[in-house]
């Protein structure tokens, strides 16, 4: 656009939401363009903040008359770029649609604006003796638009299921200004498409979440943590299945290695919490029993070599070594890191993640590896510490590779953004990739959502530059 047409479009987003929540000034947009990884530097025309679903509309449909893309974001927390402006779209941002409208104690039903954060809903829910099913450790700054969006998993999955699981309505704007309302207070409402959850995962792609009806659960009435050093990840699912045939309810069930406890441990000052060091960690949160400790107890005598040393705690203590990966994966290393989501059969848990330490530090010796993740549903999280930025897309392929030769998932909980969307033909077939394609400009035929991410702008296979890296061999 020329000066004089940015000038007016930004005046007439002002008068849509107020002057002062549109933001053009680079010192007040800079954290709306900038990852949560570092990784993704973008620009954008302007940061706009709307209060009320009527102001999406209208921003909307400002947007579509001026041909202007259009990123939504959340808490920004997302670790694949999908919210970053990259070519000047607008920033929407969904802070101030954060009203909590109602928690309903008889349905279990939790209604809220997009921008109420996760630690919002859980706090809402508490107050009426229930609970939140999504968990994760950006809970303060993650939206509930956003993990609907990304249709995020968190350490809850085992239980409760991803976000679209827990989705019962939405309310959500079109590109052409259109509301989109599916709103039932219960599960069974089966006239045609689900259009919730095909709303989660689209990464803001088809359409602007503004506010959303999530189920809300009963909690237990105990929960014991459990942390147990263990030789292999083959003993850390037996662990957790005899723990299950014990009459437990798994809560969580979370995997961590020597180094990243090392790397914790370091980074937060913290004593180690047991009295061996192992190979493997597992961090199991349950309930079920009116003495969960014994319980827990006796499984783990019953366990014998399975378990290296074990601790056992009332409370959340346990969890800080698990919840400070992330930060101290960040403070350790030298460059941005390369942050891979991704997700195997439980069954090639153990072989994917011993193949890719020996590949990596056989093609990529100066890299760093860091995996932990949920352990239960086969979702790990590798970290690939001092990677050289001109090395990061080899890397991502040769991991990327790996997970697909063990019947995986590129993406596992956030989504393809930018930083997967070259690879998508790796987790989607050519159908596949086609129909998203044509749903996608069904519904947003000026193609202004998100205009850069997904299937739209993911290149053919024939289009991908091959890694020289090799993939072993089975």
């Amino acid at each position: 656009m020329s000066p004089e047409a940015t000038a007016r479009f930004v005046r007439a987003l002002s008068d849509i939401v107020g002057k002062a929540h549109v933001f053009t000034d680079p010192d007040m947009t800079a954290r709306y363009v900038i990852d949560w990884t570092g990784r993704w530097h973008g620009g954008t025309t302007a940061v706009v903040r709307p209060g009320r679903t009527e102001e999406v509309v209208g921003v909307m449909r400002l947007c579509r008359e001026f041909g202007i893309g259009v990123v939504a974001q959340g808490g920004n927390t997302g670790l694949v770029g999908g919210s970053i402006p990259m070519h000047g779209e607008i920033v929407l941002s969904s802070e101030r649609l954060d009203a909590i409208e109602a928690v309903d104690p008889i349905a279990r039903t939790l209604a809220a604006g997009a921008g109420t954060t996760v630690a919002e809903a859980q706090t809402a829910a508490q107050r009426v003796g229930l609970t939140f099913g999504v968990d994760l450790a950006s809970r303060d700054s993650a939206t509930l638009g956003g993990i609907v969006a990304t249709n995020a998993g968190g350490v809850r999955v085992i239980k409760y299921g991803d976000t679209r699981a827990q989705l019962l309505g939405i309310e959500a704007v079109t590109s052409d200004g259109s509301v989109l309302t599916r709103w039932k207070n219960f599960t069974k409402d089966n006239v045609g498409y689900h259009l919730p959850g095909l709303l989660a995962g689209s990464e803001g792609t088809l359409a602007v979440i503004t506010k959303v009806l999530m189920k809300l659960h009963v909690p237990p009435t105990r929960t014991e943590v459990m942390l147990a050093g263990v030789e292999t990840i083959e003993s850390a699912l037996a662990l957790t299945d005899a723990l299950r045939r014990a009459g437990l309810t798994i809560e969580a069930a979370e995997l961590m290695t020597d180094d990243g406890m090392t790397l914790v441990l370091q980074h937060r000052k913290l004593r180690h919490p047991l009295g061996d060091s192992a190979p493997y960690y597992l961090l199991v949160e349950a309930s079920g029993s009116p003495d969960v400790a014994t319980v827990l107890l006796e499984t783990l005598e019953q366990a014998g070599d399975l378990v290296v040393d074990a601790t056992l705690e009332h409370g959340d203590r346990l969890w800080e070594f698990r919840e400070s990966h992330t930060e101290s994966v960040n403070a350790a290393s030298v460059t941005p890191p390369v942050k891979l989501d991704v997700a195997t059969p439980v069954a090639e848990l153990e072989s994917f993640i011993g193949v890719l330490r020996r590949e990596i530090d056989s093609v990529f010796p100066s890299v760093r590896l860091i995996v932990f993740g949920h352990l239960a549903d086969g979702n790990v999280h590798v970290n690939l510490l001092d990677a050289d930025p001109a090395v990061a897309q080899r890397i991502t392929e040769f991991v990327f590779e790996l997970v697909v030769a063990h019947n995986g998932s590129i993406s596992a909980e956030h989504g393809v953004g930018r930083s997967k969307a070259p690879w998508i033909h790796l987790g989607r077939s050519a159908v596949d990739i086609d129909l998203m394609k044509a749903i996608r400009h069904g519904v947003d035929p000026a193609h202004i959502l998100n205009p850069h991410i997904l299937p739209a702008n993911s290149a053919p296979p024939t289009a991908v530059a091959r890694s020289s890296a090799r993939i072993p061999p089975r």
